[in-house]
């Protein structure tokens, strides 16, 4: 193989990735952000907050703090957008001409890390290319310099997304964290990253956070301005102020920050390459435990296993089992005497929950467990909700999503109780959501806490109807967990605004949403999920 195999597989392999939906809908996301990243003058939500202060909207300013909301984003969202690169191989079957290639491993695995890399290179560019549109929008600087406005790209944003990519190859190659582990486990990792990133002594001049910031405040003294117990932010937060406004004209990155890029693009390098020590490149010879793309000798089973299982858990009369006195000739299909509505619906609300938590981990009830009880002996009650409705994130995420996964769309989808089949399955949910989070309802009721009850109930209706609608909208379980875990991040940290647990407290009382409003938008997404589902079944 040449040394050009590796950019051919990248490019052949971004190629198929930009004709998908979801590219563009990815692209936008990025616009979005460079929104976010320069808000309007009087907005109360601001991504970069110097003390109270802001830059004025020149090139240096609006280049450094887009390419640092990239950096920071990116990082950690990028991951969820390029981590099915290897996976998608196995899945078609490509692996298996691959296998039979003289492709190296080590090629293989540069090809796809290079197509992880151009995938996230590209939403940074998209970045880019928005900076200077919202510096002519907010209207503060009509003098563009063009390298005043890129060059934080290559500096700031670019190298981490290195590690984004090569991190992504390594844990598709890793069979404990493939799936929905795989998912939780990098959002921990890269916030430690971000974070750590962000402190004065990080390695490898973390994201780029001490060097501007040290230069806003070079800045800020050089006009006179106080900045003694002002801290920097970097994040979306929200002010109650507007920020005030400074001249900054950039930065001069350091010998030591430049060293520190090209070493983070060695060690990217080094992660993605590593998988090579295990990896077996889809080839079967190599034995089951050759690397996690190995192919199932007999993948046909393996799924009607799956298939028999889920219909086992099932109602009889659901799935097409005499439950009842049959009425009808020999030879010809059997009709069941209608049941009780009611009956029909615990009947499938209790196989819906087995399917749910079929095949839990006996360890994971038991951090469960754990947890309530430390709920009912914490002194507040909703100090420990947060962990309750995190630890069922994989759980929850298989909502909407296990009739597909399993091929059993078809089959359930024929038979005429798909609303109910729908509502039992998030009420499902809504018992996993209760039972997981029990200990905080029973101690603020029993202090008569009824405001916080209220939104604790909300939260136990939204949950499942947010990972259900996901699920049938989206047909794949990665979506929610990537949506429900920036939600949840968001709420811990104090936006109140989407605040669905009630843990963010104003006088004693939730701060967040009305109980009510997350009620309905439970309601809502519920009946999305319906409309979703309702409409696939009628294009068949």
């Amino acid at each position: 193989m040449t040394a050009r195999a590796p950019i051919a597989l990248a490019v052949a392999d971004f190629r198929e990735r930009v004709r998908r939906p979801a590219y563009a809908l990815t692209l936008l996301a990025a616009v979005g952000l460079a929104c976010l990243a320069v808000p309007d003058a009087g907005s109360h939500w601001v991504i970069m907050d110097v003390g109270g202060y802001r830059g004025v909207y020149t090139s240096a300013w609006i280049g450094t703090v887009t390419a640092l909301a990239g950096a920071l984003w990116l990082t950690m969202g990028g991951f969820y957008v390029v981590r099915d690169a290897i996976i998608r191989d196995e899945r078609t079957r490509v692996g298996h001409i691959l296998a039979a290639s003289p492709l190296r491993t080590s090629t293989y695995l540069i090809g796809k890390f290079l197509s992880n890399f151009l995938v996230l290179a590209s939403m940074a560019g998209v970045l880019a290319v928005t900076a200077p549109l919202m510096q002519f929008a907010r209207g503060e600087s009509g003098a563009l310099d063009p390298i005043a406005l890129l060059f934080p790209f290559a500096l700031i944003t670019l190298p981490p997304l290195v590690l984004t990519a090569a991190a992504a190859v390594l844990f598709e190659t890793v069979p404990l964290l493939r799936g929905g582990v795989g998912n939780v486990v990098w959002f921990v990792v890269s916030m430690v990253l971000l974070l750590g990133g962000q402190s004065r002594n990080a390695p490898l001049g973390g994201i780029g956070v001490r060097q501007a910031a040290e230069s806003m405040r070079a800045a800020l003294v050089e006009q006179g301005i106080d900045v003694s117990g002002r801290e920097f932010s970097l994040g979306l937060t929200s002010v109650t102020e507007p920020l005030r406004s400074f001249r900054w004209d950039g930065f001069t990155p350091d010998t030591a920050f430049l060293g520190g890029r090209l070493v983070l693009l060695a060690v990217g390098i080094a992660v993605a390459l590593l998988p090579a020590l295990w990896f077996g490149r889809f080839d079967p010879a190599r034995g089951p435990g050759s690397g996690p793309a190995a192919v199932p000798s007999k993948p046909g089973k393996v799924r009607k296993k799956a298939q028999d299982e889920i219909l086992g858990d099932l109602p009889r009369d659901v799935r097409g089992e005499p439950g009842m006195e049959p009425v009808g000739r020999p030879g010809f299909p059997v009709t069941m005497t209608a049941p009780v509505r009611g009956a029909v619906f615990w009947r499938l609300l209790a196989g819906e929950l087995r399917v749910l938590v079929r095949g839990v981990s006996p360890w994971w009830w038991l951090v469960a467990a754990a947890v309530t009880v430390a709920g009912f002996a914490t002194p507040e009650p909703t100090t420990l909700l947060p962990l309750a409705w995190i630890w069922p994130v994989l759980v929850w995420s298989r909502l909407g999503t296990q009739r597909v996964e399993h091929g059993l769309e078809g089959l359930l989808g024929a038979y005429p109780t798909m609303r109910r089949g729908l509502l039992a399955e998030w009420a499902a949910g809504v018992a996993l959501t209760v039972v997981t989070g029990i200990a905080p309802a029973v101690r603020m009721a029993a202090t008569a806490d009824w405001a916080g009850v209220g939104s604790w109930v909300g939260g136990a209706l939204l949950v499942p109807a947010l990972a259900l609608a996901l699920g049938v909208a989206c047909r794949t379980h990665r979506i929610f967990q990537v949506v429900y875990l920036g939600l949840w991040y968001l709420a811990v940290n104090g936006v109140a605004a989407l605040d669905y647990m009630g843990v963010v407290k104003s006088g004693g009382l939730p701060a967040g949403p009305s109980p009510l409003a997350v009620g309905g938008l439970a309601l809502l997404l519920v009946c999305a999920a319906l409309a979703v589902r309702t409409a696939r079944h009628a294009v068949r």
